[in-house]
């Protein structure tokens, strides 16, 4: 049964996305006020970043009207917020590893346009969502909880839990400190190599955290190194394939029987997982849908430019190391593929350390990406009101960053550098993140179907954009593929994976994470209220900076209908300016929001 609280029949409000024949009027002329779909409610949310009113299920945190961290995100940090994370360490350390993978040149090089297909099939799921959601930053935060809002604060619960518990960039701080030590040819001992990881990461905290503007230009000039690099990788590999360089007297060896080799099950997986690595990021931009003007036609033109550019340059890329260096010697080298192509074509010497400087600001260029998306994610995430302290991680003051989040992320980098030893421990932590983010990246593709038929339902109409069902099914099937797979065992036995012990283990812990949030979920959300004698009910908390965030609040059951009577869904207080019952509050948001919105754009630059 479908209740709607209109003043009007509902019907002629929105039209059907399958054909029906009722007009549908511009969003901005729908009456505020809340539709009902059963226990689910929705509010009709406008932002101050030029997008339409939207709806969204009310246990979403709360729209901030005018975003806290402004709107500097135009085309070209759109483009390079991507590039930057994704242009990392991955496609100069995975060749070889992809090439042991799949066993042959050609079916290696087949991989790399297979993670561009991936890749692009995931824009599109992540570009509908933001089409129904164009006012909410923290992309899988925010999907996730409108695609599974019940069991009511689960799926928020659950992904907040993971998102904290392994936001660290230990990883790419390590392999920063690796290149800086390679640049003068010193080889660190531990606890030198954690050091430099340590400065590095810190330093790259302190770039972000005082000026958001700033921090967005800085990403930006780097992600432009970064692209130039490639690009010199690649044109000079092209010189090397034409057979202009004396240094390497057989260019087309590689390429004259290309599928020559075999491939493994656990091989192919392996390499897929690598290539998934090489190309993470495509996503990141959608962290900041809310700092975007117009956000969804700038994420849909240059989210898909950027991708395009980086598949281009990670093909060439790799034609490049093939044409120089020997097939044997990149499967048996533990070097990166890129230093020993420089040392192929330029000899070793200044041309290689110049390479190995490049990599670094590289890796270092990707920290400050994915603190600039991951932030914005974790600060979403304590927004839902399922984390502790909502002022840490929502507030933006003083310097209009997401300090939190900045300060959490930074915490546990240095924990994962400094606690774990080298070897098993290390490899263990970074592949555990592998199954959960397949779970949940198969949720939220799954999900858009949930997302669409309750629109349906609701007689909302289609959104700005609409991935194909075969994109939907083919992403889906991806990541079916990404959570069997790693049960099949190497084949050196149950032992022979990464690390010394059970080939596994990663994958047990995993869903056992999972089942973790589960269990906590079900104890604090259901058992102990029950048993205590209150009730969960969220609460609007504004800041001093003008950011919102939700707040749980325990209610006794003696007090729950006073407090749903004179609250409304979302949780404000009826009568508050501010609540979604209130037409003037709408209004008063709404031409509020866009007057900021136009005093942003009239002094940012890069719109």
């Amino acid at each position: 049964m479908v209740s709607f609280n209109w003043r009007q029949p509902f019907s002629t409000l929105g039209g059907d996305s399958q054909g029906s024949n009722t007009a549908t009027p511009p969003r901005e002329s729908l009456d505020p006020g809340e539709v009902s779909d059963g226990s689910l409610k929705y509010t009709l949310e406008k932002g101050g970043n030029d997008s339409p009113p939207s709806y969204q299920e009310v246990s979403g945190a709360p729209v901030e009207t005018s975003s806290p961290l402004g709107y500097s995100v135009g085309p070209v940090t759109i483009i390079f917020l991507n590039i930057s994370k994704m242009i990392g360490t991955g496609v100069y350390s995975t060749p070889s590893g992809i090439l042991n993978g799949t066993g042959s040149v050609g079916l290696s090089m087949i991989y790399w346009f297979i993670g561009f297909l991936t890749s692009i099939a995931s824009l599109s799921v992540y570009l509908e969502y933001a089409a129904y959601f164009p006012n909410r930053s923290g992309s899988e935060v925010v999907y996730l909880e409108q695609a599974y809002p019940r069991p009511k604060w689960f799926f928020p619960t659950a992904f907040a839990f993971l998102s904290v518990a392994l936001s660290f960039s230990s990883g790419n701080a390590i392999v920063l400190a690796q290149y800086l030590f390679r640049i003068n040819g010193h080889s660190p001992t531990p606890w030198q190599l954690k050091g430099v990881a340590v400065a590095g990461y810190t330093v790259a905290v302190l770039f972000v955290a005082f000026h958001t503007k700033f921090s967005y230009r800085f990403s930006n000039a780097i992600g432009i190194v970064k692209v130039l690099t490639l690009i010199f990788i690649s044109l000079t590999g092209l010189i090397v394939l034409g057979g202009h360089v004396s240094r390497v007297p057989n260019p087309t060896a590689n390429f004259t029987n290309a599928f020559e080799g075999k491939a493994t099950p656990y091989g192919l997986t392996n390499a897929l997982y690598k290539i998934i690595f090489s190309y993470a990021g495509f996503e990141n931009a959608f962290n900041v849908v809310n700092e975007v003007k117009n956000p969804v036609k700038q994420l849909r033109r240059n989210g898909f430019l950027s991708l395009l550019i980086v598949a281009i340059l990670y093909v060439l890329a790799n034609v490049a190391y093939f044409a120089a260096v020997p097939k044997a010697d990149i499967r048996a080298s533990k070097q990166i593929a890129a230093s020993l192509f420089f040392t192929a074509v330029f000899g070793s010497g200044n041309a290689v350390k110049g390479l190995n400087f490049l990599i670094a600001l590289s890796s270092f260029g990707n920290l400050i990406a994915v603190l600039l998306g991951s932030s914005r994610l974790i600060r979403e995430c304590g927004r839902q009101g399922v984390l502790p302290f909502p002022r840490f991680w929502a507030s933006t003051r003083p310097f209009g960053t997401p300090l939190g989040p900045y300060t959490l992320k930074w915490a546990l980098t240095l924990l994962m550098i400094l606690a774990p030893p080298a070897g098993d421990a290390f490899n263990f932590i970074v592949d555990l993140r592998i199954y959960p983010e397949a779970f949940f990246n198969l949720a939220m593709a799954a999900g858009l179907y949930a997302v669409r038929y309750r629109r349906r339902r609701l007689g909302l109409g289609r959104a700005a954009f609409h991935a194909w069902h075969l994109v939907i099914i083919f992403c889906i099937v991806v990541n079916v593929y990404l959570l069997i797979m790693p049960w099949y065992p190497p084949d050196g036995g149950i032992f022979a994976g990464d690390v010394s012990f059970w080939y596994a283990t990663y994958v047990v812990t995993g869903i056992g994470i999972v089942l973790g949030c589960g269990v906590y979920y079900w104890l604090w959300v259901s058992a102990i209220p029950r048993l205590r004698g209150y009730r969960i009910r969220q609460g609007v908390v504004q800041f001093e900076d003008g950011a919102q965030s939700h707040k749980l609040i325990k209610v006794p059951v003696a007090e729950l209908a006073q407090y749903d009577a004179t609250h409304d869904a979302v949780g404000r207080p009826l009568g508050d300016a501010h609540s979604e019952n209130s037409d003037a509050g709408l209004r008063k948001r709404t031409k509020k929001g866009d007057d900021e919105a136009a005093a942003n754009s009239a002094v940012d630059p890069e719109k």
